[in-house]
């Protein structure tokens, strides 16, 4: 179902079975498979791909180019650069050992979770079954291949952290004013200057909890970058 509040240009490809939430806008040469549902307020740029059932919350950015595969699912307040493409094959082959062309049967899908408020860079990666932190940031370029903490900012390929960054997106900086580092120690604070949000480090979830903020609830990235 298409919201009447939505707009759809008249030269993106919707398939059947696509769900499009309020204020929703799509643009030129969009393509959004069968079983896409996209959430309210979302802005689908020109030449965006939305696989077979992915799933965008409300307030989602995808910006021109890019691609979206099956398996993944985006939550609220998520920016995808242009060019950016999340995968879902970790061991990707066009045949079988046997010769035959590959079919649905012969691979499994790796899933991918953006998670609440984080960005992906321009031009970056996500391998298959790699999940981003909330208000994480993946630097333009850059190839993800571990997980990434909340608030996490990674860079390079393979991805590695250089710092974290605040709700807002700028760096957080240490108690000298310089940036955080990467590595901080178990209690450590990071600070906004701008907003003026305080962040301490967890170790046991490998991520940053604000401290000033109301939502204080890290989430369990496994082994992040």
């Amino acid at each position: 179902m298409i919201a009447p509040s939505a707009r759809v240009h008249a030269s993106a490809d919707l398939e059947a079975g696509v769900s499009v939430g309020p204020g929703t806008s799509i643009w030129h040469r969009a393509q959004l498979r069968t079983g896409a549902r996209i959430g309210a307020e979302c802005v689908i740029g020109r030449d965006a791909f939305i696989d077979e059932g992915v799933t965008l919350g409300d307030r989602v950015k995808v910006q021109n180019g890019a691609l979206v595969y099956h398996g993944v699912t985006v939550e609220d307040g998520v920016f995808i650069g242009p060019g950016a493409i999340l995968t879902n094959d970790r061991f990707p082959r066009a045949i079988t050992s046997s010769g035959d062309l590959a079919r649905a049967e012969d691979w499994t899908v790796s899933p991918i979770t953006l998670r609440r408020g984080c960005s992906i860079g321009a031009g970056a990666v996500v391998v298959a079954g790699i999940d981003v932190g909330s208000f994480a940031t993946v630097g333009a370029g850059a190839v993800v291949t571990r997980p990434v903490a909340d608030y996490a900012l990674v860079v390079g390929n393979p991805a590695r952290r250089l710092g974290w960054v605040c709700a807002c997106g700028l760096r957080l900086t240490g108690t000298d004013g310089s940036p955080a580092p990467a590595d901080l120690e178990p209690g450590e604070d990071a600070f906004c200057v701008t907003c003026q949000r305080t962040y301490t480090y967890v170790p046991d979830a490998e991520a940053l909890v604000e401290r000033t903020g109301t939502d204080a609830r890290p989430t369990k990235q496994g082994a992040p970058a």
